[in-house]
Protein backbone atom coordinates (compact mmCIF):
# COMPACT_ATOMS: atom_id res chain seq x y z
CA UNK A 1 0.00 0.00 0.00
CA UNK A 2 1.48 3.41 -0.99
CA UNK A 3 1.80 6.17 1.18
CA UNK A 4 0.07 9.74 0.10
CA UNK A 5 1.84 12.55 -0.20
CA UNK A 6 0.23 14.07 2.75
CA UNK A 7 1.82 10.93 5.07
CA UNK A 8 5.08 11.15 3.57
CA UNK A 9 5.47 14.55 3.90
CA UNK A 10 4.39 13.96 7.34
CA UNK A 11 7.35 11.20 8.71
CA UNK A 12 9.69 13.25 6.59
CA UNK A 13 9.03 16.05 9.12
CA UNK A 14 8.67 13.60 11.91
CA UNK A 15 12.08 11.92 11.41
CA UNK A 16 13.93 15.75 11.29
CA UNK A 17 11.82 16.82 14.43
CA UNK A 18 13.67 13.48 16.16
CA UNK A 19 17.09 13.92 14.49
CA UNK A 20 16.83 17.77 15.41
CA UNK A 21 15.49 16.55 19.40
CA UNK A 22 18.58 14.29 19.31
CA UNK A 23 21.30 16.71 18.15
CA UNK A 24 20.46 19.35 20.85
CA UNK A 25 20.67 16.44 23.51
CA UNK A 26 23.86 16.16 25.59
CA UNK A 27 24.16 13.19 27.68
CA UNK A 28 26.38 12.87 30.93
CA UNK A 29 26.71 9.61 32.22
CA UNK A 30 27.59 9.36 35.79
CA UNK A 31 28.55 6.49 38.11
CA UNK A 32 27.81 6.82 42.10
CA UNK A 33 30.75 6.07 44.46
CA UNK A 34 31.54 2.28 44.84
CA UNK A 35 33.83 0.09 44.76
CA UNK A 36 36.09 0.29 41.97
CA UNK A 37 35.57 -2.32 39.99
CA UNK A 38 35.22 -1.90 36.24
CA UNK A 39 31.93 0.11 35.56
CA UNK A 40 31.07 -1.94 32.70
CA UNK A 41 27.21 -1.03 32.97
CA UNK A 42 27.54 2.56 32.34
CA UNK A 43 30.16 1.89 29.74
CA UNK A 44 27.87 -0.86 27.63
CA UNK A 45 24.63 2.09 27.52
CA UNK A 46 27.18 4.99 26.45
CA UNK A 47 28.19 2.87 23.60
CA UNK A 48 24.38 1.95 22.81
CA UNK A 49 23.12 5.61 22.88
CA UNK A 50 26.51 6.28 20.62
CA UNK A 51 25.34 3.32 17.99
CA UNK A 52 21.84 4.61 17.81
CA UNK A 53 21.94 8.48 17.38
CA UNK A 54 26.04 8.67 16.59
CA UNK A 55 25.84 12.16 16.40
CA UNK A 56 24.52 12.89 20.15
CA UNK A 57 27.15 14.45 22.02
CA UNK A 58 27.47 12.25 25.46
CA UNK A 59 30.28 11.87 28.18
CA UNK A 60 30.90 9.42 31.45
CA UNK A 61 31.93 10.66 34.38
CA UNK A 62 33.12 8.07 37.07
CA UNK A 63 32.68 9.24 41.03
CA UNK A 64 34.27 5.71 41.86
CA UNK A 65 37.57 6.36 40.48
CA UNK A 66 38.31 9.41 42.04
CA UNK A 67 38.66 10.94 46.05
CA UNK A 68 35.41 11.08 47.96
CA UNK A 69 36.27 14.43 48.92
CA UNK A 70 36.45 15.45 45.83
CA UNK A 71 33.32 13.76 43.74
CA UNK A 72 31.06 16.70 44.93
CA UNK A 73 33.08 19.81 43.52
CA UNK A 74 34.26 17.78 40.17
CA UNK A 75 30.87 16.41 39.28
CA UNK A 76 29.52 20.57 38.98
CA UNK A 77 32.12 21.40 37.72
CA UNK A 78 31.69 19.17 34.98
CA UNK A 79 27.87 19.95 34.67
CA UNK A 80 29.12 23.73 34.38
CA UNK A 81 31.30 22.46 31.21
CA UNK A 82 29.24 20.39 29.56
CA UNK A 83 26.09 21.44 30.23
CA UNK A 84 24.36 18.66 30.30
CA UNK A 85 20.47 18.00 29.47
CA UNK A 86 20.10 14.62 30.74
CA UNK A 87 21.86 13.06 33.63
CA UNK A 88 21.61 9.45 34.13
CA UNK A 89 23.09 8.31 37.63
CA UNK A 90 24.24 4.46 37.54
CA UNK A 91 23.81 3.78 41.27
CA UNK A 92 25.42 0.31 42.21
CA UNK A 93 26.00 -0.40 45.98
CA UNK A 94 23.24 -0.33 48.68
CA UNK A 95 23.31 -3.37 51.18
CA UNK A 96 26.60 -3.90 53.16
CA UNK A 97 26.46 -6.90 54.48
CA UNK A 98 29.83 -8.77 53.68
CA UNK A 99 32.63 -11.08 55.20
CA UNK A 100 35.13 -8.44 54.23
CA UNK A 101 36.18 -4.90 55.54
CA UNK A 102 34.53 -2.66 53.92
CA UNK A 103 32.43 0.64 54.85
CA UNK A 104 33.55 1.61 58.43
CA UNK A 105 34.83 -1.66 59.03
CA UNK A 106 33.77 -5.62 58.88
CA UNK A 107 30.15 -5.08 58.82
CA UNK A 108 30.31 -9.28 59.84
CA UNK A 109 31.93 -8.71 62.32
CA UNK A 110 30.39 -6.14 64.10
CA UNK A 111 27.13 -7.01 63.68
CA UNK A 112 28.18 -10.73 65.29
CA UNK A 113 29.77 -9.47 68.07
CA UNK A 114 27.43 -6.80 69.13
CA UNK A 115 24.40 -9.37 69.04
CA UNK A 116 26.04 -12.58 69.66
CA UNK A 117 29.16 -11.79 71.78
CA UNK A 118 29.38 -13.19 75.62
CA UNK A 119 31.88 -10.79 76.82
CA UNK A 120 30.21 -7.31 77.62
CA UNK A 121 33.50 -5.62 76.26
CA UNK A 122 33.42 -7.09 72.79
CA UNK A 123 29.66 -6.41 72.24
CA UNK A 124 30.59 -2.83 73.42
CA UNK A 125 33.19 -3.40 70.24
CA UNK A 126 30.33 -4.16 67.60
CA UNK A 127 28.30 -1.24 69.06
CA UNK A 128 30.71 1.02 68.54
CA UNK A 129 31.54 -0.75 65.31
CA UNK A 130 28.21 -1.17 64.29
CA UNK A 131 27.01 3.06 64.83
CA UNK A 132 30.27 3.68 62.54
CA UNK A 133 28.54 0.93 60.25
CA UNK A 134 25.26 2.91 60.32
CA UNK A 135 27.20 6.10 60.18
CA UNK A 136 28.97 5.21 57.03
CA UNK A 137 25.79 3.80 55.20
CA UNK A 138 23.19 6.57 55.71
CA UNK A 139 25.92 9.04 54.74
CA UNK A 140 26.68 7.32 51.44
CA UNK A 141 22.31 7.42 51.48
CA UNK A 142 22.60 10.87 51.87
CA UNK A 143 25.46 11.67 49.89
CA UNK A 144 24.47 10.09 46.67
CA UNK A 145 20.97 11.39 46.77
CA UNK A 146 22.47 15.13 47.57
CA UNK A 147 25.04 14.48 44.29
CA UNK A 148 21.60 13.54 42.63
CA UNK A 149 19.76 16.32 43.18
CA UNK A 150 23.02 19.06 43.53
CA UNK A 151 23.88 17.69 39.92
CA UNK A 152 20.05 18.30 38.81
CA UNK A 153 19.71 21.78 39.78
CA UNK A 154 23.20 23.02 38.93
CA UNK A 155 22.09 21.48 35.11
CA UNK A 156 18.86 23.37 35.37
CA UNK A 157 20.97 26.23 35.83
CA UNK A 158 22.16 25.61 32.13
CA UNK A 159 18.92 24.42 30.49
CA UNK A 160 15.85 24.37 32.22
CA UNK A 161 14.57 21.09 30.87
CA UNK A 162 17.26 19.22 32.10
CA UNK A 163 16.29 15.72 33.81
CA UNK A 164 17.82 12.88 35.96
CA UNK A 165 17.41 9.11 34.63
CA UNK A 166 18.62 6.89 37.91
CA UNK A 167 19.44 3.29 37.42
CA UNK A 168 21.88 0.56 38.69
CA UNK A 169 21.95 -2.63 41.17
CA UNK A 170 21.18 -0.63 43.73
CA UNK A 171 17.90 1.02 42.22
CA UNK A 172 16.79 -1.74 40.53
CA UNK A 173 16.21 -3.92 44.16
CA UNK A 174 15.48 -0.70 46.15
CA UNK A 175 13.53 1.56 44.17
CA UNK A 176 10.56 1.62 46.07
CA UNK A 177 12.44 2.77 49.05
CA UNK A 178 14.91 5.07 47.10
CA UNK A 179 11.92 7.01 45.62
CA UNK A 180 11.06 8.51 48.60
CA UNK A 181 14.24 10.52 48.82
CA UNK A 182 14.97 11.56 45.27
CA UNK A 183 13.58 14.70 43.23
CA UNK A 184 9.64 14.33 41.56
CA UNK A 185 9.87 14.25 38.01
CA UNK A 186 13.41 11.91 38.45
CA UNK A 187 13.21 8.73 36.18
CA UNK A 188 13.70 5.85 38.19
CA UNK A 189 15.16 2.71 35.58
CA UNK A 190 14.76 -1.04 36.28
CA UNK A 191 17.21 -3.92 35.08
CA UNK A 192 18.88 -2.77 31.60
CA UNK A 193 18.51 0.90 30.78
CA UNK A 194 19.43 0.54 26.97
CA UNK A 195 15.83 0.60 25.53
CA UNK A 196 14.05 2.96 28.42
CA UNK A 197 17.30 5.55 27.07
CA UNK A 198 16.93 5.07 23.13
CA UNK A 199 13.18 5.76 23.64
CA UNK A 200 13.49 8.54 26.01
CA UNK A 201 15.92 10.33 23.64
CA UNK A 202 13.40 9.79 20.96
CA UNK A 203 11.28 11.33 22.95
CA UNK A 204 8.51 8.18 22.93
CA UNK A 205 6.06 7.04 25.46
CA UNK A 206 8.03 5.21 27.83
CA UNK A 207 5.10 4.40 30.83
CA UNK A 208 5.20 0.79 29.51
CA UNK A 209 8.94 0.19 30.21
CA UNK A 210 10.51 -0.87 33.15
CA UNK A 211 10.39 2.35 34.61
CA UNK A 212 8.57 4.67 36.63
CA UNK A 213 8.59 8.71 37.63
CA UNK A 214 8.56 9.70 40.85
CA UNK A 215 5.66 11.37 41.86
CA UNK A 216 4.12 8.64 40.42
CA UNK A 217 3.76 5.39 42.18
CA UNK A 218 5.12 2.61 40.25
CA UNK A 219 3.62 0.26 39.19
CA UNK A 220 2.52 -3.43 41.06
CA UNK A 221 4.71 -5.39 40.34
CA UNK A 222 6.84 -3.79 38.06
CA UNK A 223 10.53 -5.70 39.18
CA UNK A 224 9.28 -8.98 37.42
CA UNK A 225 8.22 -7.50 34.28
CA UNK A 226 10.80 -9.16 31.44
CA UNK A 227 12.92 -6.95 30.02
CA UNK A 228 12.99 -6.88 25.98
CA UNK A 229 15.29 -8.80 23.96
CA UNK A 230 17.91 -6.61 22.02
CA UNK A 231 20.87 -7.56 20.18
CA UNK A 232 23.97 -6.85 21.43
CA UNK A 233 27.25 -5.90 19.50
CA UNK A 234 30.80 -5.22 20.00
CA UNK A 235 31.46 -2.46 22.47
CA UNK A 236 33.54 0.56 20.46
CA UNK A 237 36.44 0.91 23.14
CA UNK A 238 37.75 3.45 20.60
CA UNK A 239 34.42 5.82 21.04
CA UNK A 240 34.57 5.25 25.03
CA UNK A 241 38.15 5.95 25.42
CA UNK A 242 37.31 9.46 23.57
CA UNK A 243 34.41 10.22 26.00
CA UNK A 244 35.75 8.46 29.33
CA UNK A 245 39.22 9.83 30.30
CA UNK A 246 39.19 7.74 33.42
CA UNK A 247 39.50 4.57 31.29
CA UNK A 248 43.24 4.61 31.89
CA UNK A 249 42.83 4.16 35.14
CA UNK A 250 41.93 0.92 34.72
CA UNK A 251 44.58 0.24 32.77
CA UNK A 252 47.64 1.82 34.15
CA UNK A 253 47.44 -0.46 36.73
CA UNK A 254 47.31 -4.05 35.13
CA UNK A 255 45.68 -5.60 37.99
CA UNK A 256 41.82 -5.25 37.35
CA UNK A 257 39.70 -7.69 35.60
CA UNK A 258 38.01 -5.98 32.78
CA UNK A 259 34.35 -6.81 32.31
CA UNK A 260 32.92 -8.38 29.13
CA UNK A 261 29.44 -9.52 29.03
CA UNK A 262 28.53 -12.55 26.94
CA UNK A 263 24.69 -13.14 27.98
CA UNK A 264 22.04 -11.63 30.03
CA UNK A 265 19.14 -13.17 32.41
CA UNK A 266 19.43 -16.31 34.74
CA UNK A 267 16.67 -18.82 33.83
CA UNK A 268 16.93 -20.13 38.09
CA UNK A 269 14.67 -19.48 40.93
CA UNK A 270 17.38 -19.47 44.16
CA UNK A 271 15.41 -18.05 47.11
CA UNK A 272 17.56 -15.16 48.14
CA UNK A 273 18.96 -13.99 44.55
CA UNK A 274 17.39 -11.27 42.60
CA UNK A 275 19.21 -11.80 39.26
CA UNK A 276 16.26 -13.41 37.85
CA UNK A 277 13.97 -10.62 38.56
CA UNK A 278 16.68 -8.12 37.67
CA UNK A 279 18.16 -9.60 34.23
CA UNK A 280 14.88 -11.59 33.65
CA UNK A 281 14.59 -15.41 33.13
CA UNK A 282 15.24 -15.58 29.58
CA UNK A 283 18.95 -15.92 29.22
CA UNK A 284 19.91 -13.96 26.02
CA UNK A 285 23.01 -15.03 24.40
CA UNK A 286 25.53 -11.91 22.70
CA UNK A 287 26.87 -13.25 19.38
CA UNK A 288 30.51 -14.89 19.72
CA UNK A 289 32.04 -12.77 17.44
CA UNK A 290 30.90 -9.46 18.26
CA UNK A 291 32.18 -10.75 22.25
CA UNK A 292 35.37 -11.54 20.47
CA UNK A 293 35.84 -8.38 18.81
CA UNK A 294 35.63 -6.07 22.13
CA UNK A 295 37.98 -8.40 23.70
CA UNK A 296 40.07 -8.20 20.94
CA UNK A 297 40.02 -4.05 21.46
CA UNK A 298 40.72 -4.51 25.18
CA UNK A 299 43.46 -7.00 23.98
CA UNK A 300 45.18 -4.80 21.94
CA UNK A 301 45.33 -1.96 24.38
CA UNK A 302 46.65 -3.79 26.67
CA UNK A 303 44.07 -6.01 28.91
CA UNK A 304 45.41 -9.68 29.82
CA UNK A 305 42.74 -9.99 32.44
CA UNK A 306 38.71 -10.68 31.49
CA UNK A 307 36.02 -10.94 34.12
CA UNK A 308 32.80 -12.90 32.55
CA UNK A 309 30.21 -10.54 33.95
CA UNK A 310 27.03 -12.66 33.32
CA UNK A 311 24.81 -13.44 36.15
CA UNK A 312 26.74 -16.84 35.29
CA UNK A 313 28.51 -18.19 32.85
CA UNK A 314 27.27 -21.08 32.30
CA UNK A 315 23.70 -20.74 33.08
CA UNK A 316 22.31 -24.31 32.20
CA UNK A 317 23.04 -27.41 30.39
CA UNK A 318 21.67 -26.20 26.81
CA UNK A 319 23.91 -23.09 26.94
CA UNK A 320 27.21 -25.53 27.25
CA UNK A 321 28.13 -25.55 23.34
CA UNK A 322 27.43 -22.14 23.34
CA UNK A 323 30.33 -21.46 26.02
CA UNK A 324 32.36 -23.81 23.60
CA UNK A 325 31.84 -21.42 20.52
CA UNK A 326 33.23 -18.57 22.73
CA UNK A 327 35.87 -20.49 23.78
CA UNK A 328 37.10 -22.04 20.37
CA UNK A 329 36.92 -18.32 18.74
CA UNK A 330 38.99 -16.77 21.49
CA UNK A 331 41.90 -19.50 20.68
CA UNK A 332 41.15 -18.87 16.80
CA UNK A 333 41.50 -15.12 17.66
CA UNK A 334 44.73 -15.51 18.81
CA UNK A 335 44.01 -14.17 22.00
CA UNK A 336 46.91 -15.92 23.83
CA UNK A 337 48.28 -15.23 27.26
CA UNK A 338 44.98 -14.09 28.78
CA UNK A 339 43.72 -15.27 31.91
CA UNK A 340 39.75 -14.60 32.66
CA UNK A 341 37.10 -15.07 35.46
CA UNK A 342 33.62 -15.81 36.07
CA UNK A 343 30.69 -17.26 38.08
CA UNK A 344 29.96 -20.60 36.45
CA UNK A 345 27.50 -22.98 37.86
CA UNK A 346 29.80 -26.28 38.13
CA UNK A 347 26.85 -28.80 37.08
CA UNK A 348 26.85 -27.28 33.35
CA UNK A 349 30.19 -28.51 32.08
CA UNK A 350 31.54 -31.60 30.18
CA UNK A 351 35.18 -33.06 28.97
CA UNK A 352 35.41 -30.69 26.01
CA UNK A 353 34.34 -27.55 27.77
CA UNK A 354 36.53 -27.99 30.96
CA UNK A 355 39.58 -28.51 27.96
CA UNK A 356 38.55 -25.04 26.42
CA UNK A 357 38.02 -23.43 29.89
CA UNK A 358 41.83 -24.06 30.65
CA UNK A 359 43.20 -23.49 27.29
CA UNK A 360 41.64 -20.24 26.66
CA UNK A 361 43.57 -19.23 30.23
CA UNK A 362 41.09 -19.27 33.04
CA UNK A 363 42.76 -18.82 36.38
CA UNK A 364 39.62 -17.90 38.78
CA UNK A 365 36.42 -19.27 38.99
CA UNK A 366 33.52 -18.64 41.84
CA UNK A 367 30.97 -21.18 42.42
CA UNK A 368 27.72 -20.44 45.02
CA UNK A 369 26.88 -23.71 45.97
CA UNK A 370 25.44 -22.08 49.26
CA UNK A 371 25.85 -25.35 51.00
CA UNK A 372 26.75 -28.84 50.49
CA UNK A 373 23.76 -30.53 51.73
CA UNK A 374 21.89 -31.67 49.03
CA UNK A 375 18.31 -31.34 51.35
CA UNK A 376 19.25 -27.76 51.47
CA UNK A 377 19.95 -27.05 48.44
CA UNK A 378 16.79 -28.25 46.67
CA UNK A 379 14.79 -26.58 49.61
CA UNK A 380 16.40 -23.23 48.47
CA UNK A 381 15.12 -23.98 44.83
CA UNK A 382 18.92 -23.80 43.66
CA UNK A 383 18.02 -26.13 40.59
CA UNK A 384 21.73 -28.43 40.88
CA UNK A 385 23.05 -31.53 41.71
CA UNK A 386 26.24 -31.64 44.34
CA UNK A 387 26.99 -34.93 43.04
CA UNK A 388 27.28 -33.63 39.37
CA UNK A 389 29.43 -30.47 40.77
CA UNK A 390 31.92 -32.83 42.36
CA UNK A 391 31.89 -34.88 39.16
CA UNK A 392 32.88 -31.91 36.85
CA UNK A 393 35.11 -30.18 39.29
CA UNK A 394 37.14 -33.48 38.74
CA UNK A 395 36.80 -32.94 35.00
CA UNK A 396 38.32 -29.61 35.32
CA UNK A 397 42.00 -30.93 37.20
CA UNK A 398 42.34 -33.70 34.39
CA UNK A 399 42.03 -31.10 31.94
CA UNK A 400 44.74 -29.03 33.96
CA UNK A 401 43.37 -26.61 36.13
CA UNK A 402 45.47 -26.03 39.17
CA UNK A 403 44.57 -22.50 40.02
CA UNK A 404 41.97 -20.66 42.85
CA UNK A 405 38.45 -21.68 43.29
CA UNK A 406 36.10 -19.66 45.55
CA UNK A 407 33.32 -21.54 46.79
CA UNK A 408 30.58 -19.03 48.55
CA UNK A 409 28.43 -21.01 51.43
CA UNK A 410 25.72 -19.14 52.69
CA UNK A 411 25.48 -20.94 56.06
CA UNK A 412 21.47 -21.02 57.89
CA UNK A 413 19.55 -19.89 54.87
CA UNK A 414 16.53 -22.35 55.28
CA UNK A 415 16.48 -25.51 58.12
CA UNK A 416 20.20 -25.69 58.67
CA UNK A 417 20.31 -28.25 61.50
CA UNK A 418 23.60 -29.79 63.21
CA UNK A 419 23.20 -33.01 60.27
CA UNK A 420 23.16 -30.45 57.52
CA UNK A 421 26.50 -28.61 58.79
CA UNK A 422 28.24 -32.22 59.11
CA UNK A 423 26.86 -32.66 55.76
CA UNK A 424 28.56 -29.46 54.40
CA UNK A 425 31.74 -30.20 55.74
CA UNK A 426 32.14 -33.72 54.70
CA UNK A 427 31.52 -31.93 50.77
CA UNK A 428 33.88 -29.07 51.37
CA UNK A 429 36.42 -31.72 51.96
CA UNK A 430 35.94 -33.58 49.11
CA UNK A 431 36.29 -30.26 47.12
CA UNK A 432 39.92 -29.83 48.67
CA UNK A 433 40.23 -33.15 47.76
CA UNK A 434 39.69 -32.71 44.21
CA UNK A 435 41.56 -29.36 43.91
CA UNK A 436 44.10 -28.91 46.33
CA UNK A 437 43.55 -27.46 50.34
CA UNK A 438 45.91 -24.96 48.92
CA UNK A 439 43.62 -23.82 46.13
CA UNK A 440 40.10 -24.06 47.99
CA UNK A 441 39.14 -20.67 49.80
CA UNK A 442 35.32 -20.80 51.18
CA UNK A 443 33.86 -17.63 51.31
CA UNK A 444 31.40 -17.34 54.34
CA UNK A 445 28.09 -15.46 53.53
CA UNK A 446 25.19 -14.63 55.28
CA UNK A 447 22.52 -13.40 52.86
CA UNK A 448 21.73 -9.86 53.24
CA UNK A 449 17.93 -10.44 52.72
CA UNK A 450 16.61 -8.16 49.79
CA UNK A 451 13.42 -7.50 48.70
CA UNK A 452 11.25 -9.18 45.47
CA UNK A 453 12.74 -12.74 46.61
CA UNK A 454 11.30 -16.30 47.26
CA UNK A 455 13.67 -16.10 50.58
CA UNK A 456 11.68 -12.31 51.36
CA UNK A 457 8.50 -13.70 50.77
CA UNK A 458 9.40 -17.04 53.14
CA UNK A 459 10.30 -14.47 55.91
CA UNK A 460 6.50 -13.12 55.72
CA UNK A 461 5.52 -16.79 55.78
CA UNK A 462 7.60 -17.44 59.07
CA UNK A 463 7.10 -14.43 60.74
CA UNK A 464 9.95 -13.39 60.66
CA UNK A 465 9.88 -10.16 58.61
CA UNK A 466 6.71 -8.08 58.93
CA UNK A 467 5.04 -6.28 55.68
CA UNK A 468 6.26 -2.95 55.39
CA UNK A 469 9.69 -3.26 56.69
CA UNK A 470 12.60 -1.14 55.66
CA UNK A 471 15.00 -2.79 53.58
CA UNK A 472 17.41 -0.46 53.32
CA UNK A 473 17.72 0.13 57.18
CA UNK A 474 20.50 -0.23 59.65
CA UNK A 475 19.02 0.12 62.81
CA UNK A 476 19.67 -2.97 64.75
CA UNK A 477 16.23 -4.64 65.36
CA UNK A 478 16.23 -4.46 61.24
CA UNK A 479 19.78 -4.91 60.54
CA UNK A 480 19.32 -7.99 62.92
CA UNK A 481 16.74 -9.83 60.52
CA UNK A 482 18.35 -8.31 57.69
CA UNK A 483 21.63 -10.09 58.10
CA UNK A 484 19.94 -13.59 57.75
CA UNK A 485 20.85 -15.47 60.60
CA UNK A 486 17.53 -16.91 62.37
CA UNK A 487 17.23 -19.20 65.45
CA UNK A 488 18.10 -21.56 66.55
CA UNK A 489 21.00 -22.25 65.00
CA UNK A 490 21.89 -18.41 64.71
CA UNK A 491 23.62 -18.04 68.21
CA UNK A 492 25.59 -21.37 67.16
CA UNK A 493 26.81 -19.85 63.89
CA UNK A 494 27.29 -16.52 65.73
CA UNK A 495 29.69 -18.20 68.74
CA UNK A 496 31.37 -20.31 66.00
CA UNK A 497 32.28 -16.90 63.24
CA UNK A 498 33.40 -14.98 66.23
CA UNK A 499 36.00 -17.83 67.50
CA UNK A 500 37.28 -17.55 64.20
CA UNK A 501 37.28 -13.53 63.96
CA UNK A 502 39.64 -13.76 67.15
CA UNK A 503 41.50 -16.91 66.22
CA UNK A 504 42.77 -16.08 62.26
CA UNK A 505 40.64 -13.17 60.34
CA UNK A 506 42.90 -13.52 57.77
CA UNK A 507 41.62 -16.82 56.94
CA UNK A 508 38.70 -16.49 58.38
CA UNK A 509 36.61 -18.94 56.07
CA UNK A 510 38.70 -21.86 56.61
CA UNK A 511 38.75 -21.16 60.28
CA UNK A 512 34.88 -21.39 60.47
CA UNK A 513 35.35 -24.53 58.52
CA UNK A 514 38.22 -26.00 61.12
CA UNK A 515 35.46 -25.10 63.81
CA UNK A 516 32.35 -26.32 62.21
CA UNK A 517 34.16 -29.52 62.29
CA UNK A 518 35.98 -29.53 65.50
CA UNK A 519 32.03 -29.58 67.01
CA UNK A 520 30.16 -31.35 65.10
CA UNK A 521 32.46 -33.84 63.08
CA UNK A 522 31.99 -34.89 59.46
CA UNK A 523 29.45 -36.66 58.11
CA UNK A 524 29.46 -39.34 55.17
CA UNK A 525 29.73 -37.77 51.59
CA UNK A 526 27.22 -39.87 50.90
CA UNK A 527 24.60 -38.32 53.23
CA UNK A 528 25.52 -34.82 51.59
CA UNK A 529 24.62 -36.07 48.30
CA UNK A 530 21.28 -37.58 49.25
CA UNK A 531 18.02 -35.43 49.71
CA UNK A 532 14.48 -36.35 50.66
CA UNK A 533 12.31 -35.02 48.41
CA UNK A 534 9.34 -34.16 50.79
CA UNK A 535 11.20 -31.51 52.46
CA UNK A 536 12.18 -29.93 49.22
CA UNK A 537 8.30 -29.81 48.39
CA UNK A 538 7.35 -28.41 51.54
CA UNK A 539 9.58 -25.22 51.37
CA UNK A 540 8.88 -24.96 47.61
CA UNK A 541 5.13 -24.53 48.63
CA UNK A 542 5.80 -22.08 51.41
CA UNK A 543 8.33 -19.63 49.36
CA UNK A 544 5.91 -20.19 46.64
Amino acid sequence: MKMSQTQSNELIVSRQTTTNNIQIEKVLIIRLPCNPIFPIGPVYLADHIHKCFPSLSQEILDLAALPVLDVERILLNKIKIFRPSLLVYSWRDIQIYAPVDGRGGNPLQHSFEAFYAQNPLKRIRGAIGGIRLMKSHYGELWRNTKLIKKGLNEAKKHNMNARALIGGGAVSVFYEQLARSLPKGTIISIGEGEPLLEKLLQGKDISQDRCFIIGSPPRPGLIHEQPKSSQKTACDYSYISSIWPQLNWYLEGGDFYVGVQTKRGCPHNCCYCVYTVVEGKQVRINPVQEVVNEMRQLYDIGIRKFWFTDAQFIPARRYIEDAKQLLKAILEEGLTEINWAAYIRADNLDAELASLMVATGMNYFEIGITSGSQELVRKMRMGYNLKTVLENCKLLVNAGFRDHVSVNYSFNVIDETSETIRQTIAYHKELERIFGVENVEPAIFFIGLQPHTHLEQYGFDQGLLKPGYNPMSMMPWTARKLLWNPEPMGQIFGRICLEAFDHDPVNFGRTVFDFLERDYGVAPLEEALRAPLQGSRAIANAVR
